[in-house]
């Protein structure tokens, strides 16, 4: 694996890849979490998914070892388990390929192709999770507040959707400097979605990324 793209963009983004061999050594440290198919991670600069695609492997084979078995099951849980993983990525070649990488990846999983409801699901997932925006700054690609949208399974085909915004999330980490207690959160703004929706199917999701598409 080629470590630059370019010396030009060494310089000007500090754009240096992780080598594959030092990501699964890093990702052994959390092994657990990465074989726990709806823990989150969040890369907040992704790159084409060198960190990404390889929890995303892992995670598809916690689901195969669980849910292999039952098809419907073993479907809807790949999506879960996609659907639990975020980056964000300042350069758009960047984050257009990760989107790619990890598709293939999970397309390939189930043998799914575009024409596939799943497909088209994942589709969606990764378009609201892989962001193309600046970590450090909260703020994605036109100048907007970054938003994380979290995606929750309830069961018989059905997702959840609800929007944070990053720059609230992360005002967590003062409140637990001012050693307030974490259990008294529950209210408090952090934890309320800037928008919530009704619960999706399989189907209508795949239905908004089609849409999407030929928008």
């Amino acid at each position: 694996m080629n470590l630059i793209k370019s010396k030009q963009r060494v310089a000007d983004h500090g754009e240096v890849f992780t080598p594959p061999w030092l990501v699964e050594k890093m990702l052994d440290l959390v092994k657990g979490e990465t074989e726990r198919i709806d823990s989150r991670f969040l890369e907040p600069a992704c790159g084409s998914g060198n960190f990404l695609v390889p929890i995303l492997q892992r995670k598809l084979a916690a689901v195969e070892a669980k849910y292999g078995k039952t098809d419907f099951e073993r479907r809807h849980y790949a999506l879960v388990a996609l659907a639990s993983l975020y980056g964000i990525e300042l350069l758009a070649d960047n984050i257009a390929e990760c989107r790619v990488n990890m598709l293939d990846v999970f397309a390939q999983y189930l043998g799914v192709t575009e024409e596939d409801d799943l497909y088209r699901t994942a589709s969606h997932f990764l378009s609201t999770n892989l962001i193309h925006g600046d970590a450090m700054t909260m703020k994605d690609a036109v100048g907007g507040p970054i938003t994380v949208v979290e995606w929750s399974y309830i069961g018989k085909g059905k997702f959840n959707r609800r929007d944070f915004r990053l720059d609230v999330l992360t005002g967590m980490a003062s409140l637990r400097e001012e050693r307030s207690l974490f259990a008294g959160l529950g209210h408090h703004e952090i934890f309320q979605p800037t928008k919530s929706y009704p619960p999706m199917t399989v189907r209508e999701l795949a239905a908004l990324d089609r849409e999407e598409v030929q928008g």
